[in-house]
């Protein structure tokens, strides 16, 4: 239909494989509990922008890693930058290989704090978490934030589930970093379809 470019958010883990004999870009925008290329990139423009660097830092990602693409692309790209990466929530949501710590023994030493949805969409439908357990088990409270190292930022890729991964208070606190990340996420993007138009 005469199509420069296409960008797929699609429900399947790595749909893009059976597009392979299409001749214009395909721009990943979510693949199942896959990948989310856009979004770790505007994560990281949001770290740099903040830390001036991305060797060192230590990160935890907090919540749904088995269902989140946000967590799998971030987990990776974050190590290959020399960024120590955690991750921590429910035990039936962790992720196998995927640094799973307490989120209370180690929230004091994070650099990045990054919080995700829980993702009951993706599930097979027999979870069972209430709203107010979930935030005082796992979610960032206002006790947890003040743990928090002062230089220390907060991320979300949103939707946010106010009062559950992120008490609503602090969703713009000072830490708070998540609407700089979509404030970011249109420069990405941009920059992501200009590429690739620029070099078809």
């Amino acid at each position: 239909i005469g199509c420069d470019a296409l960008v797929i958010r699609h429900t399947d883990d790595d749909y893009y494989k059976q597009l392979e004999g299409i001749h214009i870009p395909i721009l990943n925008a979510g693949d199942g509990k896959g990948n989310h290329p856009s979004q770790s990139l505007l994560d990281l423009m949001t770290i740099k922008e903040e830390f001036g660097h991305f060797e060192g830092l230590k990160v935890v990602i907090v919540g749904d890693i088995l269902h989140s693409r946000v967590a799998h692309s971030n987990y990776d790209v974050m190590q290959r930058l020399g960024m120590q990466v955690y991750t921590s929530g429910p035990l039936e949501y962790k992720q196998d290989g995927y640094n799973y710590v307490d989120f209370d023994d180690v929230i004091e030493d994070m650099d990045v704090v990054m919080l995700l949805r829980v993702q009951h969409e993706r599930h097979a439908g027999d979870e069972d978490f209430s709203k107010e357990n979930y935030h005082r088990i796992y979610g960032l409270s206002l006790e947890r934030y003040k743990r928090l190292k002062e230089t220390a930022i907060i991320m979300h890729p949103a939707p946010i589930n106010r009062d559950v991964e992120i008490k609503d208070e602090l969703v713009e606190s000072g830490k708070s970093r998540i609407f700089r990340q979509m404030h970011n996420g249109v420069f990405i993007r941009m920059a992501m379809i200009h590429e690739v138009l620029e070099n078809e």
